[in-house]
């Protein structure tokens, strides 16, 4: 029967609500960023177009500001539980900010996000802040209810800006098939949280974890629990087996809002995973308990891992439009990040965290690029790219070297990020060296499929007589692509100030969890 709570217990939590709100800054203001934008749109009569993409860039540099200042605060739980102040979170909150407002700047370029027939296009802008505040949720979630209401929020912000082009049947197509894969996995992950809260009577990660240490449970329950969780998280990662809807709703939605999920998505879902794992049910055997030491974590994700980085590498060969391409190779970074995932040390999280950081540049240099060629060729398929070298020579460039560091050559912030990755795995020991391996050979593999692409832009001849002139892009669109590009160079030859960020984050992180 309910029990009406007493006037001393609702005056604690009102307490404690108060004294949590200066840690709850940034996602006040991302909240409020939301709301402005909205009205903002009201009064834009003249639809002016730089409008909102100005007003929604100058508060995510406020929130940028904010999450700066809770470096300063103390690393604990608030909200009865339920949030997480930490630099784990802060490290999202800046990979998330920044993947935001390159979103709304490479959005400010794209031919398929306008205004037709006086429609205003506000509420797009406004999804991406909801969005950014979603992802925040998930970083700083320590509470099944919190979590499984942060997914839910970048997903149904993500299915709305997928199929945001309503006129573009593939555009439709990829936000119906988002939406019932997504569906899908959000009952896999509920049905796992459920029965976890079934064992242990607790929805908090450290509570969880607590009980499970002192307590015997029944071990094939918490597996499948363990499990459908897994695979609620692996549908936003994108990873073997849950990335079937990836190469669709790549090539169908609007590519900037492809850009976005294939960065802000993924690094939320990594966030999320990594600290459900590392606290609720630890991946390593250290923190494990007998009882659940009969499922082998090491060896399912490196399945996973494996498989992702397989497939994701050898599908993308037989791929010609550039989308569907990236949209394969985003499943083999996924594969790669799954590596420092599953080293489960400190180490390992902070090759994690750095690979993110890295990945959110180039791959979004990479989207950006083929944004401004499309606006130029009204074409994605990668045949069409001929001769772009000498029509596009700054965009060709870039892309050339966002294409190297995905491949995780020298000296870009991809080698460096799959170099961390690597010493991750052999510095575990000799078990981790047959991945590390699969891991190189398959980035072997994958130099054939992204080298296509300079292949066509600088050794193929354009066809036809008027394919002979230059294309403009405007002096904005080359230096944001410029800035990528040196940006990619520059942590590849001096990625120190990255890496302590991140082992920062998984230093508190880990001391945070004792």
């Amino acid at each position: 029967m309910f029990q009406q709570p007493s006037e001393s217990e609702i005056q604690e939590i009102i307490t404690a609500l108060t004294q949590a709100v200066p840690a709850f800054l940034p996602e006040i203001a991302i909240s409020v960023l939301f709301l402005v934008v909205l009205m903002v749109d009201v009064f834009n009569l003249k639809n002016n177009k730089l409008l909102l993409p100005v007003v929604s860039i100058i508060g995510f540099v406020i929130t940028l500001f904010l999450v700066v200042g809770q470096h300063s605060l103390p690393h604990e739980e608030i909200f009865l539980g339920m949030y997480a102040v930490d630099p784990f979170a802060i490290f999202f909150k800046y990979l998330f900010l920044a993947s935001g407002i390159l979103a709304v700047l490479i959005s400010m370029d794209s031919n398929e996000i306008t205004y037709p027939e006086g429609r205003s296009i506000g509420e797009y802008y406004a999804l991406i802040v909801a969005m950014v505040l979603g992802m925040f949720l998930m970083a700083s979630s320590t509470d099944l209810v919190m979590m499984l209401v942060a997914v839910e929020m970048v997903s149904i912000t993500s299915y709305i800006l997928a199929g945001y082009n309503k006129t573009s049947v593939q555009s439709s197509e990829a936000a119906l098939k988002y939406v019932i894969y997504g569906s899908v996995s959000t009952g896999f992950m509920i049905y796992g949280f459920s029965i976890l809260y079934g064992l242990t009577g607790q929805t908090n990660i450290f509570e969880i974890q607590a009980f499970l240490q002192q307590n015997d449970v029944d071990s094939l329950t918490l597996m499948l629990s363990a499990l459908l969780i897994l695979g609620g998280f692996g549908y936003k990662v994108g990873f073997v087996p849950f990335h079937f809807w990836s190469p669709d709703v790549y090539e169908g939605a609007p590519t900037p809002i492809t850009a976005y999920l294939s960065v802000g998505s993924k690094a939320a879902g990594f966030a999320i995973l990594m600290r459900f794992f590392r606290v609720a049910i630890p991946l390593d055997e250290s923190a494990s308990y007998e009882s659940f030491l009969t499922l082998d974590w090491v060896t399912i994700l490196a399945a996973v891992s494996v498989a992702s980085m397989v497939l994701g590498n050898v599908v993308a060969i037989w791929q010609s439009n550039v989308k569907r391409l990236l949209a394969y190779s985003s499943i083999a970074h996924a594969g790669y990040i799954l590596l420092g995932v599953l080293v489960a040390d400190d180490l390992g999280t902070q090759a994690t965290l750095f690979y993110l950081a890295a990945y959110t540049i180039m791959n979004v240099g990479v989207f950006y690029v083929v944004i401004l060629i499309s606006n130029q060729i009204g074409s994605e398929n990668v045949e069409d790219y001929r001769g772009l070298g000498k029509r596009m020579p700054l965009a060709a460039a870039s892309l050339t070297i966002f294409l190297v560091s995905l491949v995780g050559l020298p000296p870009t912030v991809g080698f460096i990020g799959k170099l961390m990755i690597f010493s991750a795995l052999l510095n575990k020991g000799v078990v981790f060296i047959w991945l590390a391996v699969i891991g190189v050979l398959t980035s072997v593999v994958s130099l054939y499929y992204y080298f296509k692409i300079p292949l066509y832009m600088y050794l193929k001849e354009p066809d036809g007589v008027e394919e002979d002139r230059d294309f403009e892009v405007g002096v904005l669109a080359n230096s944001l692509v410029a800035f990528l590009m040196i940006v990619t160079v520059v942590f590849g030859l001096y990625f120190t100030p990255l890496s302590a960020l991140a082992k920062e984050s998984v230093y508190i992180l880990g001391s945070f969890l004792q």
